[in-house]
This record gives structure tokens, sequence and C-alpha cells, in this order.
């Protein structure tokens, strides 16, 4: 049976006049028209529509109505929240999203409920700024930055970031090769790479050291054993690869083959 109109108007209309405390309670609403009365309420303040936006069933409508107020989005934290919400449009939700701080931006990112394309804006904002921050942000960024700002942070060599930005917890294989694959990236993140008791085990990123002309020879040569001929063969004909690194694997693969009996 439908609900009554008139008894949804006068319920509605409560709504609008309710206590602060009554508020709260009302905030867990399903109804979408309720919402809109809860946010009409001169009772409605930031705790409140902190409420709603831990709801993450809360309609896109009512949303969008929440982003329309500048009362709610002069608070840095309900911008926050409605710019990682599910179900913010993304329209509203990209245009929050550029105006978050820093570590805001780094807890958008890192959100498991926040739409993959909004971290990724987050992300793509952070590391445009990255160039033009203070160290003592960078270092932060390096520590617990998502894996893309990592790399940006390991790319650009800082000597004091370059190890903690490997020691990052969401560093991923494919920023790390990402990093070793720039023409421009410093010799000492190389090295610092060759060297990292994690990522130096990698094969793939050991591969990547390899082609790298920055890669010191003591390193070459303890990688070579690990690789295999098929892998050495393909690396020795790139055109780019160091005479002395060619040296090393032709000399690698002419031992394996005398070890093997010709």
């Amino acid at each position: 049976m439908p609900p009554d109109p008139a008894a949804v108007s006068a319920r509605i209309e409560r709504v609008r006049s309710a206590s602060s405390d009554e508020l709260k309670a009302l905030a867990h609403e399903a109804g979408e028209e309720v919402l809109f009365a809860l946010l009409e309420n001169p009772n409605c303040d930031e705790p409140h529509v902190t409420i709603l936006l831990e709801r993450l069933d809360l309609p896109a409508s009512v949303l969008s109505a929440i982003a329309r107020e500048n009362k709610w989005l002069a608070s840095e934290t309900l911008r926050l929240r409605l710019a990682a919400h599910p179900r913010t449009p993304k329209r509203v939700a990209v245009s929050l999203v550029r105006q978050l701080y820093l570590f805001d931006l780094v807890r958008v990112s890192l959100l498991p409920s926040a739409p993959p394309d909004i971290k990724r804006a987050a992300e793509e904002i952070i590391t445009s700024r990255v160039p033009h921050l203070p160290v003592g942000q960078k270092l932060t960024l390096a520590r617990r930055g998502p894996s893309r700002v990592a790399g940006a942070i390991l790319a650009e060599g800082h000597p004091q970031a370059i190890r903690i930005a490997l020691d990052n917890a969401f560093l991923t294989e494919s920023q790390v090769l990402k990093v070793l694959a720039k023409p421009e990236v410093p010799e000492r993140v190389i090295v610092a790479i060759a060297q990292h008791p994690k990522w130096s085990s990698h094969y793939n990123v050991r591969m990547a050291l390899i082609r790298n002309p920055h890669m010191p020879a003591a390193a070459v040569l303890s990688f070579l054993p690990q690789l295999t001929a098929n892998d050495l063969r393909d690396i020795s004909e790139l055109p780019e690869l160091s005479h002395h690194v060619r040296k090393y694997i032709e000399s690698e693969l002419t031992a394996r083959l005398a070890k093997n009996g010709g």
C-alpha cells in the first residue's frame, strides 16, 4: 500500500523543525525526502551532515544538495567526505578534490571506498605538486603516500627520500619499473634500487636494472646468474645496452654453454 501523502507531508514538516538530538537519529533515515527536509532544518549542523556522509547508501541527489551549500563546503572535513563518497557525482567529486589540502588528498587516494577515478585524480594532483613541496612533506609522502606518489618521489631522487620511498608499503613493482624506465632518473636512485633487499630480488626489476646505463658493474655481475639464457640473449641485443654490460652477458652465456658441455 503506497504511503499516505498527508502523513508523508506531516513527517517532513516535523523533520524540518526537529531538535538537534532528533536530527542525529533522523540522519539514518532512508527516505530521500526526509533527508532533504533534514538539510533544511536550521538545527542541522556539521555533525549531522557528517553522520549523513558516513552512509554509503546516501542518494546522489542528497550528496549534490550538500555540495551546493557553501556553509558545508567551508568545512575541510565535509569536503573530504564528499569527495571520497562513492555516490558523489563524478563532476562534483573532481571539483572537490581540487580544493583539498595535500594530506587530505593522500587520505582520499588510500580510502578503499573512494571511486578509482577520484583516487587517480587525487594522485595526479599530489604528483603535480611534488617538485614544489618542502623536503619535510616529501619525506612524509615518501613514507605513507600511495604507490604513484611514492614512485614520483623516488624518481625525483632526493637523497633523504629514496630509501624511505623504497620502503613504502604501498609501492608496487609496476611503479619501480616505471622509475627505472625514465632516462632522467638520477644514478643514486638506480644504485639504491639495485641494493634494496626487496626490489633487487624481483626478477623483472633485475632485468630493468641490467638494461639501465647507470647500473653498477658489480651489481650487474651479481644479477646475471639469476636470469634465464633467453632473457640474457634478448637483453644483449638491445642497441642502447652499454658495451661493458654486453660483454658481461656474453661471458655469462659462454660460461653456461661450457658448463653444459658445449
